[in-house]
Formats: structure tokens, sequence, C-alpha cells
């Protein structure tokens, strides 16, 4: 393994030009439009399951073989955002998940929603590829770990609003279960409108102010070259990045596609009051999300180095997910909210750092590469997850097993993540060109 040391950024005072908080604000966007999309199912699940006879391991195969799915694609946009960018990556991504989102009131049985949601899943894994590619190019270092705590915050607005709206349609308007769908897929047209008159890279882009580009541009570039997975595999960093995914994508996957099932089966919720919960549960992990790229950013600018900050702030966060191994105890379905929302927190804030490792350690050449590694490693997990669960709670009847695994797995996570990557340096990657 070949490493250089870092490279000393140019003295360049912080800019009046704000387009790449634009950029950033795009980006959440579209976070929030994808996590709306893949949540509208779980929402409708107990009316769903009424209605069609539906079993737990049936709705288990639904989120299960979507992230497998999830994982293929984002070997594939990891790659092809290396070579195409995150502009057109983007216009593809989404444009693939609103064809298999649309797709969705086609079908009834578990199997059919199967089938639809391939389109969805492979689209949707274009999400995270494409926004931490738009954020490497358009922010440096010290404000990156921000901007991918903002968007990745996202992910909880989309979840906050999801049950709302859907209930809103549904209960409130009385429409039939599959305007859900048609009605979320609307704003997608808009955003990708937007995008593709709107974004650049910082070179490009005609709104932005020579100070601002100057600011983006401090740091060493290293655009130039391309490179396969194979050259990626061979760094210790790169399977540090890969175990981060796996170990703790699950616990978030399994919250996002099984809460509104927990709630019902353990306290009695449905369509129509179980949206506060939920709305609490993901406003903790907006503030996870900030806060955790807060934190490691404030770190940094403290002069305390990458590694140490990125570590330092992951550990806190896995501290505060030991709590949910106690949620299922709980006799009142706030003190679970609680515990359920500080894991959710938790999970925001680690893999904000995590999801840094890229853009800190690897040229940019090669980090969409590497994005699709972990995205695929993540959803491996999360597929394990999901297939285990529905056998468990059809078999056995209980979340008990799953949130101790919950609370434990971000510590295991880190303790791994430290031992193949403890010196936290810049790689190099062998270029194929």
């Amino acid at each position: 393994m070949t490493q250089v040391p870092p490279t000393p950024e140019a003295t360049v005072v912080k800019p009046r030009g704000r387009i790449r908080w634009v950029i950033c604000a795009l980006l959440f966007a579209a976070v929030v439009l994808s996590y709306i999309d893949r949540l509208v199912l779980g929402v409708l699940k107990p009316q769903l399951e009424t209605l069609y006879g539906w079993t737990n391991s049936g709705y288990g195969d639904i989120s299960g073989y979507f992230q497998v799915c999830y994982g293929i694609g984002f070997l594939a946009f990891g790659w092809l955002i290396d070579r195409i960018g995150p502009r057109a990556g983007y216009l593809l991504a989404m444009g693939l998940w609103t064809i298999g989102h649309f797709a969705q009131v086609l079908v009834t049985s578990t199997t059919g929603f199967v089938i639809a949601r391939i389109p969805l899943a492979l689209g949707e894994a274009g999400t995270f590829p494409s926004a931490l590619a738009a954020a490497s190019q358009w922010f440096p270092k010290k404000e990156r770990a921000l901007a991918i705590g903002i968007f990745n915050a996202g992910a909880n607005v989309g979840a906050i609003i999801t049950p709302l709206l859907v209930s809103f349609i549904v209960v409130g308007l009385a429409f039939d279960w599959r305007w859900a769908f048609i009605v979320t897929g609307l704003f997608n047209l808009v955003w990708l409108f937007v995008w593709w008159r709107f974004y650049r890279n910082p070179a490009q882009h005609p709104k932005v102010t020579p100070e601002e580009r100057a600011w983006i541009e401090a740091e060493p570039a290293d655009d130039a070259g391309r490179t396969g997975f194979l050259n990626v595999l061979r760094h210790r960093e790169a399977w540090a990045y890969m175990a981060g995914r796996f170990l703790i994508d699950p616990v978030w996957w399994t919250f996002l596609f099984w809460l509104p099932d927990f709630f019902n089966k353990q306290y009695g919720y449905d369509l129509k009051n179980f949206g506060p919960p939920l709305v609490a549960i993901y406003i903790l992990a907006d503030v996870g999300a900030i806060a955790g790229g807060w934190y490691s950013s404030h770190l940094l600018k403290k002069g305390i180095a990458t590694g140490r900050a990125r570590k330092q702030a992951m550990f806190v966060c896995a501290l505060f997910a030991l709590p949910v191994m106690f949620a299922i105890e709980a006799d009142n379905i706030w003190i679970a909210v609680g515990c359920i929302g500080l894991a959710c927190a938790a999970h925001q804030g680690f893999s904000t750092n995590l999801f840094a490792l890229p853009g800190d350690q690897f040229p940019r050449f090669a980090q969409g590469t590497l994005i699709g590694l972990g995205g695929f490693a993540g959803a491996c997990g999360g597929f394990i997850a999901s297939k285990s669960l529905g056998v468990l709670l059809d078999r056995v009847g209980s979340y008990e097993p799953f949130f101790i695994a919950c609370g434990m797995a971000y510590l295991v996570a880190l303790v791994v993540f430290h031992f193949l990557n403890p010196r936290y340096a810049p790689v190099q990657v062998a270029s194929s060109r």
C-alpha cells in the first residue's frame, strides 16, 4: 500500500459567494425525495397487509430484495459517476427511480412489489454516489463533512414528511393508496428540471465568483485518472469503509422499513396516528446528522488531525446508540421513541463522518468506485438483516434481538474501522490512464 503525505492547503480568504450552498440545498432536496419514495410503501404496509394478506416474511422479501438491487446499483453508479460526473449521474438516477416509483401503482402482491421496485432500487442507489461526488467537487475538506451532514439530513426530513403526507393523501383526502405513489412521484419531475438547468462543476458555473472558486479549489486537484474496483480493493482503507457500511447500514435500513410495523404491533398505532412518533424520531436523526458533521468540522478547525476528528465524532455517536437496546422493554411509546430517536441520531452522525472517508483519503477519480463498493457492502448487510427479521417475527414474534444488535453495532463498527484504518492518511491509488 503506497501513501502520500497530505499537502498543506493554500491560505485563501473565505468568500462571499454562496453557490456551493445552493448546490448543497439541491442535494438535500434530492435525498429528501429519494427517502420519500422508498418509504411510502413502509408507511402503507399495515394497510396493504390487511387488504392483501401479506406476511412478515413476504414484506421482508420486498425490503430485502430492494436492498440487493440497491447494492448492485451502488456498484454500477459508483463506477459510472467517476466517468460521467454528478450532473448526468443524478439525472439518470432519479429518472430511473421515478419510473420504478410510479410502477408500484400497478401491483398488489409482495412479489409484484419486489419486481416493481427493482428500477426504484437501482436508481436510488445513485443518490449518494452522485451527492458525494458533487460535494467533493464543490466543497473543500474543511467544509465537506458539514455539507455531507446537511444533505444526509435530507434522509430524516424525507422520513418525517412521508407519514404525514401519505396520511393526508390516504386518510385526510380519502384517496386510494395508489395516489400516495403518484403525488410523491410528481415532485421528482420538478427537481430533475431544476438540476438539469442549474448544476455545473465550479470551473464552468456562470454564477460562481472568482473568490468562491478559489476557495473551492484551494486544495490540490487530483481529478486526473481512472481506476477500477480491484485497484481500490487493494487498500485497507477501502475495506474499513466497506466494513463500516456493512455493520451500520442494516440498522438504518431496518428502521426505515419496519418502524411503522413495530409501532403497529407493539402499541396498536396505525396510519392515522403513528405519524407523530416517526416525526419525533427523524427530527432527532436530523439533529444527529448535522451535529455529527459539525462536531468533526469543529475539531478540524481547532487543528485536530482529520482521522482523530472523524473517529472521535464516531465514538460519541456510538455511545448515543446504546440505549436502543432497551427500547423493546418500554411500556410507553414515547420512551421507545426516545431510545430509537437517539439511535437514529447516532447513526446519522456516525455515517456522516464515515461518508467523509472517500473524500478525505482517496483521489477524486476513485471516490465514486469506493462509494459504490461501500453501498454494496451496506446493502448486503441490510438484506441479511431484513430477511432475518422477517423470519424472526413470523417464528418468534419479537423485535428484541434486533434492538440489542442495533445498540452494539456502532461500537463494533468503530473498532473494526480503526483496526483497518489506524493512520487515516491519504492513499495513492493506481490510475488506468
